[in-house]
């Protein structure tokens, strides 16, 4: 497949088969977000792999405590709150793996070239038919200071980008795109 047949065909997956995933496919989506492109070559990235079920789990409910307790701070996130409210749904949509990728805050534009790691991440998870979805109703409660000493995460780290992972269930069909707005083009 070209690259930008993977770029097209990727999906977020919200839905998992029970099988766990190799070590050796976790290693390789490290690798991919590895060698994403970061300002003056700094690589502000560190990763968290969770693929405990019951350290998921909690952490699925204490992000929906958190994100309810504080809805006022993230007024976007209120057509949610019905959703969030539910005891059985699971931010993590049931998937086996959650990587969060972190950014070093150590110069210019750490978030952005983290950022850039994800897609790398997420791109190379469809080539090698896993699914995978950031979650931004885990970020807040990942950067927590609590949080992140029980992860051994250096308070000079922000979450910027918590995605799962595992084999999908369903892969949500391709959706159409917007004609791009060019402002200037010669």
């Amino acid at each position: 497949m070209s690259i930008l047949e993977i770029i097209k065909s990727r999906r977020s997956v919200r839905k998992f088969k029970d099988i766990t995933v190799e070590s050796e496919k976790i290693d390789r989506l490290i690798e991919a977000a590895m060698w994403a492109p970061s300002a003056m070559n700094s690589q502000p990235w560190a990763f968290v792999v969770i693929q405990d079920k019951a350290v998921l789990q909690s952490i699925s409910d204490n992000s929906k405590k958190l994100l309810l307790e504080n809805m006022t701070n993230f007024p976007a996130l209120e057509k949610y709150r019905g959703v969030l409210e539910k005891n059985d749904f699971n931010i993590f949509y049931n998937a086996p793996i959650l990587i969060t990728i972190y950014a070093k805050d150590n110069g210019l534009y750490s978030k952005e070239d983290t950022a850039l790691a994800a897609q790398n991440l997420m791109l190379e998870a469809h080539s090698i038919d896993l699914g995978t979805c950031w979650i931004g109703f885990a970020r807040e409660y990942m950067d927590l200071e609590e949080t992140k000493n029980k992860f051994k995460v250096s308070s000079e780290y922000s979450a910027v980008a918590p995605i799962i992972v595992g084999y999908p269930e369903i892969v949500p069909s391709q959706s159409i795109r917007n004609k791009p707005i060019i402002f200037y083009r010669r």
